[in-house]
């Protein structure tokens, strides 16, 4: 009898592990995609770009850029203020590169020489 409950029990960890895959694979099949600055790519007066979207933790965004010319450096918010690269920051220049947000506020620039103080900069904040 009692190897009859502790079967039961194995299965009811079971049901409860798939629930739990199920929602997580819910979760990231939601993931939305988006090209940042759409057609026009990662440019310059960004920061208009976000206005009207609804963003969310796990949400991916895309830079389309020419990495002769432009980067992307993920910082904080005094990097996004003060237009600086944070010791630490991660800087991506594939041209492609794709970015995964993180609940709260992400702050995105380009710290090539000028680029961020005219406008090259972004920030989302994803739910």
């Amino acid at each position: 009898m009692a190897q009859g409950r502790g079967s039961a029990g194995g299965q009811v960890t079971v049901v409860l592990g798939v629930a739990v895959l199920c929602l997580l694979l819910a979760q990231v099949a939601e993931a939305a995609t988006y090209t940042v600055g759409d057609t026009r790519g990662w440019s310059f007066n960004m920061d208009s770009w976000p206005r009207g979207k609804r963003f969310r933790a796990g949400d991916v965004l895309v830079f389309k850029y020419n990495p002769l010319v432009h980067n992307v450096v993920a910082v904080n918010a005094a990097g996004y203020n003060g237009c600086s690269t944070p010791r630490g920051s991660r800087v991506l220049t594939s041209g492609k590169d794709r970015v995964t947000l993180a609940r709260g506020r992400n702050y995105f620039i380009c710290n090539s020489v000028g680029h961020c103080q005219s406008g090259m900069k972004m920030a989302i904040v994803a739910a």
